[in-house]
């Protein structure tokens, strides 16, 4: 009996021992150096870093191959369904792009600018969320990755299946997460993008334009943001900013957020999912701003109202416009209509911005034209017409495979205002509702 005894005594030690030593092994951070800002993104986007990268290791284990398998999927399925006929749109109907691009509203949606604005050297984007730390993953325990992981596929799931982020769910992934803000976003878009990420760096911004490095910790910063400098792998390095900041009225005229864009003169602009905040005078100036900067505007119909472009524009109008969601359904535009109206519009064949079904999309390109003296109609194209029922048989299959494997998080009903609101109007903590 006392031989038994100590044999189960034995055994218990030992499976304690197993236990705290798996325990352990979860919870021990990665050694080594910080992997390079390069590599972190492309670990981020399932996509195998450089060999001799500390984090190298760790795309073996089973979590992490899930997560790239994953990841595969999902943007191949976007890249059949949007990417690729975006490219074809723009080859077809940009072709004088500006080196830099005003992405305003945008949240960390590099994925939506790269596509449809390719060329661009320099990107300015701005939104509310913050830009968070330069992720870290050495400061992860090896327990820890996996659900970080999930939650960054997760923050990325409405944007990839409807083109743009839904503001309530941000707010939460964004901050509550183990990577924060919107930096492991955007360099996760990039390195899925196809481009090689040099570096990372966060800066604040004064009230007189200039920004400055983080670590500097000037005071009266009126901004936060960060830089990442990037490139094709076979072209020259191109920069992308990404400031936190108001840009209503009450914030925009103080923060220096102008002054700052001033630097770089004129540059098109893309306006995409913008609840609708340009078609009040509360965002006058920035819409002001963007109209008086912006040699070319790429909007949807949430973006500035047909009537600002009444004249000096030369107006070209894409896919249909069927009217705003039921949400900001006082933001319809009897002028956008006529601009649409049948046979002027030449069809597109995938989703954009809140109407994301295909078919149902907008967007208007305004190209700057002094010689345009009043709101130009565009004459209308018999073509389009049989373009049109071309495209829409073209997308039945679209339409179909939308329905088929619906995103895991779905947008909730338009007929709950309440809860919209919440979803798609970042400024309402600032008194704005639409």
């Amino acid at each position: 009996m006392d031989h038994l005894m100590a044999k189960t005594r034995l055994i218990a030690t030992i499976v304690g021992a197993l236990v705290a030593a798996l325990t352990l092994a979860s919870n021990v951070t990665l050694a080594g150096p910080s992997a390079s800002a390069d590599d972190t993104a492309r670990f981020l986007a399932g996509i195998q870093p450089s060999a001799g990268s500390p984090i190298a290791a760790y795309t073996n284990d089973a979590f992490w191959k899930q997560h790239a398998r994953s990841f595969d999927d999902s943007w191949n399925g976007l890249e059949r369904r949007q990417l690729s006929k975006i490219r074809s749109f723009v080859s077809k109907n940009f072709t004088t792009p500006q080196p830099v691009l005003f992405y305003f509203f945008s949240g960390p949606d590099f994925l939506y600018a790269d596509a449809f604005f390719p060329s661009a050297d320099t990107y300015i984007m701005a939104g509310l969320e913050p830009p968070g730390p330069v992720p870290d993953l050495g400061k992860f325990s090896r327990g820890e990755l996996p659900g970080a992981l999930r939650e960054l596929r997760a923050s990325l799931n409405s944007v990839m299946s409807y083109s743009f982020f839904q503001t309530k769910f941000m707010r939460i992934d964004f901050s509550h997460g183990r990577m924060t803000g919107t930096l492991p976003v955007l360099m996760t878009f990039l390195a899925r993008s196809g481009k090689t990420i040099y570096d990372v760096s966060l800066f604040d911004l004064q009230s007189d334009g200039t920004i400055h490095p983080a670590e500097e910790k000037i005071p009266n910063a009126t901004a936060k943001g960060a830089k990442i400098v990037f490139s094709d792998n076979v072209g020259k390095k191109r920069t992308l900013y990404y400031f936190s900041t108001d840009l209503s009225d009450g914030g925009i005229n103080t923060s220096g957020f102008m002054q700052f864009c001033d630097t770089f003169g004129h540059a098109d602009s893309f306006i995409k999912s913008a609840s609708y905040l340009m078609h009040s005078d509360k965002f006058s100036t920035v819409r002001d701003y963007l109209l008086k900067h912006s040699d070319s505007i790429l909007e949807d119909d949430s973006g500035i109202p047909v009537r600002h472009f009444a004249q000096g524009w030369r107006l070209h109008p894409y896919g249909r416009y069927v009217g705003p969601i039921a949400l900001f359904a006082g933001q319809r535009q009897s002028q956008l209509s006529e601009v649409f109206g049948k046979g002027r519009a030449v069809p597109i064949d995938f989703g954009i911005g809140y109407r994301w079904r295909p078919m149902e999309s907008n967007l208007l390109l305004a190209v700057k034209d002094s010689t345009v003296t009043a709101m130009e109609i565009p004459p209308a194209n018999p073509a389009a017409d049989v373009s049109e029922r071309k495209t829409r048989a073209d997308t039945r299959g679209n339409i179909k495979e939308a329905k088929a494997d619906p995103p895991r998080r779905r947008v909730r009903s338009y007929q709950r205002h309440r809860e919209q609101t919440s979803v798609y109007n970042p400024y309402k903590m600032f008194g704005y509702t639409p």
